[in-house]
């Protein structure tokens, strides 16, 4: 289809194509538009059915800021992701408002109904779609045929199953569509149809501050959107501000570049309209007819003679030539530094804590392991866009070995990939020279740079490989490989091109099966985390979510073996240590199990709570008054820890100290039900409030128990509006989630919340 169209016409690469007509697709613009949308619909339709699933919990169920019930407040904009504030030491440092604004006008549209989540989603990749089926027609390619097939394998490709199907994937897709409009208000910014000039002028300068203004709002959707910022800058320099004078010594070229005639060419007599702008056209600036190409793109010569063009001091007029070009740079450098510092300061000065089983590579000792390991994960990412066999929803723990020396044979992967990258950038510097290729220069930047935040070059990441992250990056794979695909195709005979058309045609089918088989694995928590075991079973963390899984579902027999094998995978894994002596029913082997998770993890607050306990159990009370206290400092929110100590205190008849830790738990975990209504209770045991109230203090807190369970029945409201004047505060805020409402880092999401032993609780319905 694509391919064959583009078998006789050059394929957008330069050649011989006159240079003012623009070949199509044989399709109309709104007809290429619904075959886009409804082929993303196809591949992610099945995604509507699904839950909440492993981060969704998390950003979504679990979080404070997007909660049923909970005010729009300016906390969205100084908490991070997961709700905590952005400068907590606990903090992941991904600030997201706006995401996080979209989740909440989910909430309040249509509450915590996941469908309309994911509809949300998949609305999103199809305008994702139709804007970079626009964008590579009027800044890319010359062929429709061509920017219609780019945004079709887009549309179907599997790597981006994770982004769409997955609804905290909403912050890659949303900022790849304010990435992509940034960069067409910056092109339209640019004056492309003016001939005779080098360096365009800025024709729009509304346009300029609007690609600032949506650029901003993708780095407020994800921390990559910042990268177009970069993208429009190089894309300017390298394609749009050498359009039309090539050379102004002939340095460059042999011969000048033909000046445009003083009046429009006539046909038949009637003036000839300039390239049309409309919804598929955009101004591509005409070029003059270039001889083909026959061998390597860019020869020494004229390398080394763009360098002395650079350089000659004969030149003096260069500065006041690229004076446009400096301009929008100027701004544009000194706004992104503005926003990175306004960033930096939100995180308050401080970069996000990370673990070993985060990213292994990051915390060896040796820099050489780094480095091939760095280098290694580069060929790996494109691997994954190449071929998507194996795709896994979790990458850590043991799913990459490190890369520790230079005789290992995935170097060769590297230096393979170092090749190809010399290569096509050495294609992008013959833009100096002759307006050709600008396909290779548009791929490279939409496939590097929005890829530079997640390469650990700056800082490190949280993560090994992660799929959702090349859902940007895949907008210049897909442009790469369709300009490949079309030069290849020049050079072959009719039934070549034939069989390459054919081919192509199956490459989609097979991508959009793929799609719709990894959106099943998607529709629930037992299907995602068990397809992570087969998919990756050395991988530790995938066998620690699905014990997970198994220990909420009573399956504790397997939830045992994969803990077990999760730490025969990772001895070091503190929480699955945790998770497990909870699971055991000797006592002494808990133990031991806790006390190995402390040694590994001297602040897992989940371990300290556990072994608190036990050590409460068997009368060794002090030690566990000391252990439950590190407990709340080091997990603040962790609600069940406040409970524990209070009752303990209480049994100890130290009792200002118990009321103390009651309310500091209400301060920390206002929506934990349990806590308010242990609260409750004790108050009425101790009888520490005046006879008139205490009857009232006591239903007040069992009423808030209730409410956050929504278990309230007619008596108690009949309570409620006897008893409620004699207290004038209010009730603590209520919250629709049974979740609990602890957040752990958000590394550690599915470390395993241990529920408190029993506890006796007495009611008092005296005024009944």
């Amino acid at each position: 289809m694509v391919v064959t169209g583009c078998a006789r016409g050059g394929g957008g690469g330069g050649g011989d194509r006159a240079p003012s007509r623009r070949r199509g697709c044989g399709l109309a613009p709104a007809g290429a538009a619904a075959l886009l949308a409804g082929a993303s619909c196809l591949c992610y339709g099945r995604s509507l059915r699904g839950e909440f699933v492993h981060d969704d919990v998390w950003a979504i169920v679990n979080n404070p800021d997007v909660r049923p019930g909970a005010p729009l407040r300016w906390g969205i904009f100084s908490n991070d992701f997961w709700g905590k504030g952005m400068a907590e030491n606990t903090s992941h440092k991904s600030y997201r408002p706006l995401c996080v604004l979209t989740f909440k006008l989910n909430t309040f549209l249509t509450g915590m109904n996941p469908f309309y989540f994911h509809a949300v989603n998949v609305v999103l990749h199809c305008l994702v779609t139709l804007v970079l089926m626009y964008t590579c027609d009027k800044t890319v390619f010359k062929n429709r045929g061509l920017a219609f097939v780019t945004a079709l394998l887009f549309a179907v490709h599997p790597i981006h199953t994770e982004a769409v199907a997955g609804i905290v994937g909403r912050a890659d897709v949303l900022a790849c569509l304010l990435f992509l409009l940034a960069f067409l208000s910056y092109n339209r910014s640019v004056d492309q149809c003016c001939a005779g000039e080098r360096v365009p002028p800025t024709a729009s300068p509304f346009f300029l501050l609007l690609s600032l203004f949506l650029g901003t709002c993708a780095m407020l959707v994800k921390e990559t959107g910042i990268t177009v910022f970069g993208v429009c800058l190089v894309y300017d320099l390298f394609s749009l501000s050498h359009n039309h004078d090539k050379s102004s010594n002939g340095v460059l070229s042999a011969t000048r570049s033909p000046q445009p005639p003083a009046h429009p060419p006539r046909e038949n007599g009637k003036p000839q309209r300039p390239p049309h702008r409309g919804a598929w056209g955009g101004c591509h600036a005409p070029s003059p007819p270039e001889p083909k190409s026959s061998g390597f793109p860019v020869s020494p010569g004229a390398v080394r003679s763009l360098m002395r063009y650079l350089t000659a001091s004969s030149n003096r007029n260069f500065l006041l030539t690229m004076r446009p070009f400096l301009k929008r740079a100027v701004l544009v450098i000194s706004y992104v530094v503005v926003v990175l510092y306004f960033r930096l300061w939100i995180m308050g000065g401080s970069m996000p804590l990370f673990s070993e089983q985060d990213n292994p590579a990051s915390f060896s000792p040796y820099i050489l392991t780094r480095f091939l390991t760095y280098s290694y994960l580069l060929a790996f990412n494109v691997w994954l866009l190449l071929a998507p066999v194996t795709l896994c929803y979790d990458w850590q723990v043991g799913s990459i070995p490190l890369v520790e020396t230079i005789w290992d044979m995935r170097n060769l992967a590297t230096i393979l990939l170092a090749v190809v990258m010399a290569v096509l950038s050495l294609h992008c510097l013959a833009a100096f020279k002759r307006l050709e290729h600008r396909e290779v220069l548009a791929g490279l930047l939409f496939l590097v740079f929005p890829f530079i935040p997640a390469s650990n070059l700056f800082f490190r990441v949280g993560f090994v490989v992660a799929e959702r992250v090349l859902y940007m990056p895949s907008m210049g794979y897909c442009i790469l490989v369709v300009h490949g695909l079309s030069k290849l195709c020049t050079w072959l005979n009719r039934c070549g091109a034939t069989a390459l058309s054919v081919s192509t045609v199956l490459l989609l089918l097979l991508f959009s099966w793929k799609t719709v088989k990894q959106n099943e694995i998607w529709l629930s928590r037992e299907s995602l985390f068990r397809s992570g075991v087969q998919t990756l079973p050395h991988n530790a963390k995938v066998h620690y979510n699905y014990a997970n899984f198994l220990k909420d579902q009573g399956r504790d027999r397997e939830a045992i073996y994969h803990y077990r094998t999760a730490l025969r995978l990772y001895p070091r894994h503190a929480s699955a240590l945790n998770n497990l002596g909870t699971l055991t029913r000797d006592t002494a082997e808990a133990k031991m199990y806790y006390e190995r998770a402390l040694q590994l993890n001297p602040q897992h607050n989940r371990a300290l709570f556990n072994l608190g306990n036990l050590l409460k159990s068997q009368e060794k009370r002090e030690e566990a008054i000391t252990l439950l206290k590190d407990s709340i400092k080091y997990g603040p929110e962790f609600a069940d820890a406040y409970s524990s100590l209070a009752s303990l205190l209480a049994e100890q008849e130290r009792f200002k100290e118990a009321e103390e830790i009651y309310q500091a738990g209400i301060k920390n975990c206002p929506d934990s039900s349990d806590l308010h209504n242990n609260y409750g209770v004790f108050l009425v045991d101790t009888g520490n409030v005046p006879d008139f109230c205490m009857e009232t203090v006591s239903e007040r807190h069992l009423l808030a128990h209730l409410q956050h369970n929504h278990k309230l029945d007619t008596k108690l409201e009949k309570l409620e509006e006897t008893c409620w004047p004699a207290w004038s505060s209010p009730l603590p805020s209520t919250s629709a989630t049974n979740h609990p409402t602890s957040t752990p880092n958000p590394k550690n999401l599915t470390d395993h919340r241990v529920q408190l032993p029993p506890t006796p609780t007495v009611f008092v319905f005296s005024l009944w």
